[in-house]
């Protein structure tokens, strides 16, 4: 990153000089650090749409192309080449692993993948039917009450163990989670099988009889995992960056993001697609829906299609819709009413203008929705495995942050608009 030119501001006549520096790829960023200094203002930028809080190494978006690329590398060779553990070393450390490197990193994560026997007591704690993200936020802020020899984050040694464990134990809670939730005993994880089958193992397998993991089944999981693995600057990812700025140990932040990730905004839109689809409840009723969507006025929402970022095609979607179509090829579950509709309602959006022309096309969450509720997994669980998915990018995001020499506790900005300085009145006066 290289300044290249300046903008310059004028106010009330007093010009200042404001660098320009240009990233790698994407567009040049006007550098403000010194504005209230030198000028005695603030800029206002409501969602941070238009600021780069932070410079990073890690993943890189391009709405306008529909490209996503992690360190480089663009997500759909990552999710049809490569798998998530080789995904989570990667955003870790920045480049693919050699083959003894990825053998040595997915054994130190399989060796971490058991919680602590106390923390069962956390689940226990727990009402029945608590949302499995509420108990994922508890007991991911828990862990730091049990693992004190990683929680230091100025040690280097004890935030690579925070990674490792944060990494190995998120299927366990987020698994563990959903057992409590359905009444059913926990099972433990088994170190034998991939990361992808491994969860599917916790979450379906009882201990009264065996349960096969189908490799399908695991290679769709794994999908998902890669998937979602990192967004950038997404709202989630800042939460980690800005709980971090402050020096909390790596487990409070993390569970600050999982809170963040449970807004229907954020990590719910897979559930919200869901939902809608099942709202439609049959094929018929499609055209009516599409008719309300186009009028701006009944204020339906076409859940699943377009995105925030991508301006165009979700470039993940792609690739997830290749594992719906396996993962329901496999399941015969073709007669399913919400499936039928939603593969009705891809087709129109695909083919008409007016979701063309405004190019809302399928996203990650329309498709990922579809595979998980085919899997089995209620819509309470979608959120949690998208946590699971996104812990290595919090986590990667939360080593770089801490590394910069840069970093600074985060404090935003206000546009002051309630009373001015206004002298107390006592109360028998008023």
């Amino acid at each position: 990153m290289a300044e290249t030119k300046n903008a310059t501001l004028t106010i009330e006549g007093k010009m200042i000089d404001l660098p320009i520096l240009s990233p790698t790829n994407g567009p040049d960023v006007v550098d403000i650090r010194k504005l209230y200094a030198q000028a005695n203002v603030f800029t206002y930028d409501p969602g941070f749409t238009s600021t780069a809080a932070c410079d990073s190494t890690i993943t890189f978006i391009d709405g306008d192309e529909g490209i996503l690329l992690h360190r480089g590398y663009p997500i759909d060779q990552l999710a049809a080449q490569s798998h998530y553990l080789e995904v989570c070393y990667l955003l870790l450390y920045g480049a693919l692993p050699s083959k003894d490197e990825l053998a040595g990193f997915t054994k130190i994560i399989s060796r971490h993948t058991m919680i602590h026997e106390q923390m069962h007591y956390f689940f226990r704690g727990f009402r029945r039917d608590s949302h499995p993200m509420a108990t994922m936020v508890g007991v991911v802020g828990a862990m730091s009450a049990f693992y004190h020899d990683s929680t230091d984050v100025n040690d280097p040694h004890q935030r690579e163990i925070a990674s490792h464990r944060l990494i190995a134990k998120m299927p366990t809670i987020a698994a563990m989670a959903y057992k409590y939730s359905i009444g059913q005993p926990f099972m433990y994880p088994r170190n034998d099988l991939s990361y992808a089958a491994n969860f599917l193992h916790m979450c379906f397998a009882v201990p009264a009889e065996t349960y096969h993991v189908d490799p399908i089944l695991a290679k769709a999981m794994d999908r998902i995992f890669t998937l979602h693995a990192d967004h950038e600057q997404n709202a989630s990812t800042s939460t980690v960056r800005l709980a971090s700025s402050s020096g909390a140990n790596p487990f409070a932040c993390i569970a600050a993001g999982i809170a963040c990730l449970w807004g229907p905004a954020h990590g719910g839109a897979n559930q919200a697609a869901l939902e809608q689809l099942r709202e439609i409840g049959t094929v018929d009723r499609i055209p009516e829906f599409i008719k309300m969507a186009k009028d701006k006025t009944t204020g339906v929402r076409l859940m699943g299609f377009g995105h925030r970022v991508y301006k165009n095609f979700d470039p993940r979607a792609k690739v997830m819709k290749e594992s719906a179509d396996e993962v329901l090829e496999l399941l015969g579950v073709h007669n399913n009413p919400t499936l039928q509709v939603a593969k009705e309602l891809e087709r129109i959006a695909l083919e008409d203008e007016y979701f063309v022309s405004k190019k809302l096309y399928p996203n990650v969450d329309f498709y990922s929705g579809i595979i998980l509720d085919a899997m089995g997994f209620p819509t309470s669980m979608f959120t949690p495995i998208f946590a699971l998915a996104r812990t290595v990018g919090w986590i990667s995001q939360w080593k770089e942050q801490l590394s910069d020499p840069q970093l600074k506790i985060g404090r935003p900005r206000q546009l002051y608009l309630g009373e001015s300085m206004r002298d107390y009145v006592p109360i028998d006066q008023r």
